[in-house]
């Protein structure tokens, strides 16, 4: 048997062999029309369609069938309906999808393999489906046999003669071609041209309903043409791929050549003694990244045994490759290698005044830290956390500090961060390993002196990897950080000349031994007018170099600002209100390119339309009897928080809560109410009040959770007042945490009350004495319009608000 008379299965290299039934020979295998069956059992393809002018293997899945095919193998004609019905989902296709044009194969040699049945089919005519008689399979139905018409025109022979033409360009482009081409000669011959148009559409690629058009296409002429059509795309499609293969084989060729001639020109140079090989250069480029540097003795000694390791090590050896990764790391740090500080501590005010408005706080602990070194003429380091809500400009000022003392500034985050390896290094054991991001920030800033900063530090996480906050005990402690130890390099750094600036929002998720290391600077929010500063300063000029816009051509008024920052921008940061400015920014650049204007004025009724009602409405004081102002503190900065207590008729002894108070709320409540109550006469109180009063206390909003101790003195006024029947002062807000005997204990959170307060337009503010110092440190702009009082005593509240 040839290998011509072979056809496979590109899916199941199957071979079905046709020496028996000699397809080379037209009148074996074609049958007369009048003994090809009125009825068929139709086989149904997802690939492609097939035509009459096609030989080639078919492969079913051998259940439902296996009976099937062997009941039409033992048929004289042996004939059977492939029509192609495109696969929508697993399972046998429905009669609905199937097409109406099929085509009529004659079957030879069925092969059983691995649950799937393959057959050699010969395409003989087009059928069309009259009637389905099986609608499951094995399908069954009536057929129409369709005859080409016999065309011996001009046109026609036009068309053939293109289609051979296209055939034979595409045999020289892709010889595959030239095998299907020679078993159609065998078979038919080209004064056939309805058979030449399907042969010539069956050997394309083409999509398969492109490929059922010409199969459905009944005139000689149309479907000559559709042919020629996808003949002229494949043809093109191979000229392409070939292109592609010529470059491709260029490129590999040119590299090949290049690489022989540089190994080639390394072999030569270095028999003339004009050229080193791999080692000796490594070695070299590590000794001079060295010079000029001061390595200390232990590191040195490390890294003179690791270079001596590399001159005897095989350039191609796993360990040369560790080793050398090892020196490119610890001759990349900067041993001994500082910037000059700036001194000058007028000109670092000067730039941190032009970079933030406000924190006042944190500009004078950087100016502190610059005359220290003034004084001593060499400047350290320092750890510093900036605490405050976000949106302050914690993370931003990091790069001030950096640029008003002339240092290099590197930053990273350390939220949630849960690998020790992080922080210490991977040690050199393991593939892939690293140093720590430390190592790391000193060889991308080149200097020992650097401003790093460790943003997040609050949300630091732990898992079975380690526990990353406890490596930062080492870094952070000024005592120890002079030597601290990277697992990688195994050699001590000095981490002592590093400026480290933490950022938290909160300190309750900071561990205490860590929050012990460094000097804490508390960031409160900013008031109207100091984010009216802000937004006039930085962030308005901002956004409008963001959109390329002058000042000239997009103003906004200091009323508008100021109602913009009311209404829709109350946080305690500035990052809300810089996205809002950055909306009006880009509502008025459309409004620029609509109406072809070039200057406008943003005014509150523009305001309003682009940006829809104001969020926050004015916060008034509460007023009432039982109706009690306190303050807050939330992680966005300070709030108000009335408090409303009332008598339930009808129920009898009781005390309720409501308003999501958390555990430690609920104890000052009760607290509260054991207090009022066990000390009634002293405030007037009616004698049995309680004992048949039912208390509802109340905190809004009712969907917000809320916690802490603070509210214990707001909680007590608002149950004197309700016993009393007496309302409380107006513009007068408190906090405090009381005890059972009616001391007023501290809190936390002066600053971001007291700013809320403000905001609010509270006039009077109750603070507890231990608080004193809290007060007297914030800053001068803060305390003007407010009057504070500090109480130790419970009887005092009451006598300043009633």
């Amino acid at each position: 048997m040839s290998d011509d008379e072979k056809y496979l299965d590109p899916s199941e290299d199957n071979v079905v062999d046709t020496d028996e039934v000699s397809i080379s020979d037209p009148r074996a295998l074609a049958l007369p029309d009048d003994v090809l069956p009125d009825t068929l059992y139709i086989l149904p393809v997802s690939s492609r369609p097939f035509f009459p002018a096609q030989v080639q293997p078919v492969m079913v899945d051998a259940e439902p069938w296996e009976d099937t095919l062997e009941y039409i193998a033992d048929q004289p004609q042996a004939v059977v309906g492939l029509i192609y019905a495109e696969r929508l989902g697993p399972g046998a296709p429905k009669v609905e999808t199937f097409s109406h044009v099929g085509c009529v194969a004659k079957t030879h040699r069925a092969e059983k393999t691995d649950e799937k049945i393959t057959f050699l089919a010969q395409g003989l005519k087009r059928i069309e489906v009259v009637e389905w008689l099986s609608t499951e399979a094995p399908y069954r139905a009536r057929v129409r046999y369709i005859s080409d018409s016999t065309v011996r025109d001009d046109e026609s022979k036009a068309y053939s003669i293109a289609i051979l033409d296209a055939i034979k360009e595409l045999i020289r482009l892709n010889p595959l071609f030239s095998e299907d081409l020679r078993q159609y000669l065998g078979r038919f011959s080209f004064n056939e041209p309805g058979l030449l148009a399907d042969f010539a559409a069956s050997i394309t690629s083409a999509d398969p309903h492109e490929l059922y058009d010409v199969l459905a296409t009944l005139p000689i002429i149309p479907r000559l043409n559709s042919a020629l059509t996808l003949l002229r795309k494949e043809l093109e499609i191979a000229r392409l791929q070939k292109e592609i293969s010529a470059e491709v084989n260029d490129k590999i060729s040119k590299h090949q050549r290049e690489f022989f001639l540089k190994e080639q020109l390394k072999v030569i140079q270095k028999e003339l003694g004009i050229s080193k090989d791999d080692r000796t250069s490594d070695v070299e480029m590590f000794e001079e990244r060295l010079a000029g540097k001061t390595v200390p003795e232990a590191a040195m000694k490390k890294i003179d045994e690791e270079l001596h390791k590399l001159s005897i090590l095989e350039s191609g050896s796993p360990e040369y490759g560790v080793t050398r990764n090892y020196l490119d790391w610890a001759t990349s740090i900067p041993w001994g290698v500082h910037s000059k500080d700036n001194l000058d501590i007028n000109k670092a005010r000067e730039v941190l005044e032009q970079h933030h408005a406000g924190l006042g706080d944190v500009k004078d602990r950087i100016v502190e830290f610059l005359a220290l070194g003034a004084h001593r003429q060499e400047m350290g380091g320092s750890i510093m956390l900036l605490v405050g809500p976000p949106g302050v400009g914690k993370t931003s000022i990091g790069k001030s500090i950096a640029e008003a003392l002339n240092r290099q500034f590197y930053r990273f985050s350390l939220g949630g961060m849960r690998d020790e390896s992080e922080i210490k290094g991977h040690r050199r054991t393991y593939i892939g390993a690293l140093p720590g991001k430390f190592v790391q920030a000193l060889k991308d800033v080149e200097v020992e002196n650097p401003v790093i900063m460790l943003d997040e530090i609050d949300k630091i996480g732990a898992s079975f990897q380690g526990d990353p906050a406890s490596a930062l005990l080492e870094v952070l402690d000024p005592e120890q950080n002079e030597a601290f130890l990277d697992h990688y390099l195994d050699v001590r750094v000095d981490l002592s000349k590093v400026l480290f600036v933490c950022t938290a929002n909160q300190l309750d998720t900071i561990p205490g031994p860590l929050l012990d290391r460094m000097e804490t600077i508390r960031l409160a929010g900013y008031l109207t007018e100091e984010k009216v500063a802000i937004a006039k300063h930085h962030l308005w000029p901002k956004q409008l170099g963001k959109a390329g816009l002058k000042k000239a051509q997009l103003k906004l008024s200091d009323a508008v600002l100021r109602r913009l920052i009311d209404g829709y921008a109350r946080e305690a940061g500035v990052r809300v209100l810089d996205q809002l400015l950055g909306r009006l920014v880009r509502k008025a650049v459309v409004q620029f390119l609509e109406q072809g204007i070039d200057r406008l004025l943003i005014d509150q009724g523009l305001l309003t339309k682009w940006l829809g009602a104001p969020i926050f409405q004015k916060q008034v004081p509460q007023q009432g009897m039982g109706v009690v102002n306190g303050l807050a503190w939330t992680a966005l900065g300070g709030t108000t928080l009335s408090i409303e207590a009332t008598r339930v008729p009808g129920q009898g002894r009781g005390f309720k809560q409501t308003g999501q108070l958390g555990s430690v709320m609920q104890e000052s409540a009760q607290i509260a109410y054991s207090y009022v109550a066990g000390a009634a006469g002293a405030f007037g109180i009616e004698p049995g009040f309680f004992d048949e009063a039912f208390i509802h206390l109340h905190v809004p909003e009712g969907a917000t959770p809320k916690d802490g101790p603070s509210a214990g003195i707001t909680m007590a006024t608002a149950l004197v007042s309700l016993a009393t029947n007496r309302t409380m002062k107006k513009h007068i807000a408190m906090t405090g945490e009381l005890t059972l005997t009616g001391r007023v204990l501290p809190v936390g959170g002066i600053r971001e009350k007291v700013i809320a307060a403000k905001r609010a337009g509270i006039k009077t503010v109750l603070l507890p004495e231990a608080n004193r110092r809290d007060f007297d440190e914030m800053p001068d702009y803060l305390k003007p319009g407010l009057s504070v009082h500090f109480v130790s005593q419970f009887d005092e509240v009451a006598a300043l608000v009633f």
